[in-house]
């Protein structure tokens, strides 16, 4: 059975959980889309137990984002798992600058496979570290706001605020840098 520890972070959008073991963070979700973090760790580790624990340096992480930092989370060791496209969504999700926003086929486009704005879509949606790995700066092809899995008005307040802070480009990368945890669970 996986272990994992989770702490309950206050922030001007509603409480988010975040779930991490060892130095990885694994998830980070809004406490109201529990279910869907659940679901995912089913999914990921079959069998597992949640242990509640304060984790400040993630609390910081995530405040410093709220206040304005938005490159809180270089540094950060990200597990997300996912399969090797997924981690390439991910990945390109990384590169898109704080307060700039990015169409699904324009990502498919960067991927290399121009055709594949839906499966990018749906690797954009099974991400399970939203925020540090930013999926609310992906929109549809007309600019409109489309699915988000904190919610559209969540999605919409995070493109506002960070349009409206100072813009830094994340600069971490969770597959090949040194701080990457590679074990499976």
């Amino acid at each position: 059975m996986t272990e994992l520890y989770t702490d309950e972070i206050p922030s001007p959008i509603g409480d988010i959980v975040i779930a991490w073991r060892g130095e990885a963070l694994r998830a980070l979700y809004f406490c109201d889309r529990r279910d869907r973090m659940l679901a995912f760790f089913k999914s990921r580790f079959g069998e597992f137990e949640l242990r509640p624990q304060p984790n400040a340096a993630f609390r910081e992480r995530v405040a410093r984002y709220f206040q304005g930092d938005f490159a809180a989370f270089d540094g950060a060791v990200l597990n997300p798992g996912g399969t090797a496209f997924q981690q390439k969504v991910w990945n390109a999700l990384l590169k898109i600058p704080a307060g700039k926003t990015a169409g699904y086929g324009e990502l498919a486009a960067r991927l290399g496979a121009p055709s594949a704005a839906r499966a990018v879509g749906l690797a954009n949606s099974l991400n399970p570290i939203s925020i540090a790995i930013p999926c609310h700066r992906v929109v549809g092809a007309s600019g409109k706001l489309t699915g988000y899995g904190g919610g559209l008005e969540r999605k919409q307040w995070l493109l506002e605020h960070e349009a409206r802070g100072k813009s830094a480009q994340v600069a971490f990368r969770f597959q090949d840098g040194p701080r990457i945890d590679s074990t499976p669970f």
